[in-house]
């Protein structure tokens, strides 16, 4: 509604994780402090879509998707979710998706186990939980893909994974476009857009939308 009416949004930070909260500087354990943004600025944010859907943190496919689509496992330990996530990669949701990804001319096929395409640049610190936005207004989507890799490298990543030193991840590969499309021989893929658990239909196309939300932030 805010986009479509170009009014400003008020982000008060509810649930399990808030990465579009934390990245705009509110405090998400004090929900009712985000208020105070009625006393602050106002900025521009960028806003992507997947086949129309818009999401303001990432679209998730493979095992974290899977792991999203089990209610039990949600929590917010870092330490407790790559845990978590350890039946979800060794069980049905290792088996590796074959995916073909194209931007800018460029196509590359990979057999995933995760990809994930991000609204900016996260530091990429753990398979588990993402690291903070530096920017929201960069106008690019961020790809990253962990190739499928063997059951113990599997281990060992997660291992890495729970301790945030995701920068170690094994056959980690990092896109940047402002447009991307990811083809699928399947008809339908688990996902999770901005952490909710959807079921869509490739070709996923995906595109952000530079500074096309406005935002009230708290005073500096």
């Amino acid at each position: 509604m805010a986009l479509e009416r170009d009014l400003p949004f008020v982000c008060i930070p509810f649930g399990t994780r808030n990465h579009f909260a934390r990245d705009l500087g509110l405090d998400a354990d004090d929900p009712l402090a985000a208020l105070a943004v009625f006393g602050g600025s106002e900025r521009r944010v960028d806003v992507a879509s997947v086949n129309g859907r818009v999401f303001l943190n990432n679209v998730s496919l493979g095992i974290y998707a899977s792991f999203v689509h089990d209610p039990a496992r949600k929590t917010r330990n870092r330490l407790v979710a790559a845990l978590r996530l350890v039946p979800a990669a060794l069980g049905r949701g290792r088996r590796p998706l074959a995916l073909a990804f194209e931007a800018a001319g460029r196509r590359e096929e990979r057999l995933a186990l995760l990809a994930l395409v991000a609204n900016n640049d996260y530091g990429f610190d753990s398979l588990a939980d993402l690291g903070r936005r530096e920017r929201l207004d960069e106008g690019l989507l961020r790809l990253y893909v962990v190739e499928a890799v063997g059951r113990w490298t599997l281990l060992g990543v997660l291992a890495r994974a729970a301790r945030g030193r995701a920068e170690e991840v094994e056959g980690l590969v990092e896109w940047a476009s402002p447009r991307l499309e990811v083809r699928s021989h399947r008809p339908r893929l688990h996902a999770a857009v901005d952490g909710e658990p959807v079921v869509l239909e490739p070709p996923l196309e995906l595109e952000i939308r530079p500074r096309a939300l406005r935002v009230l932030v708290p005073p500096a």
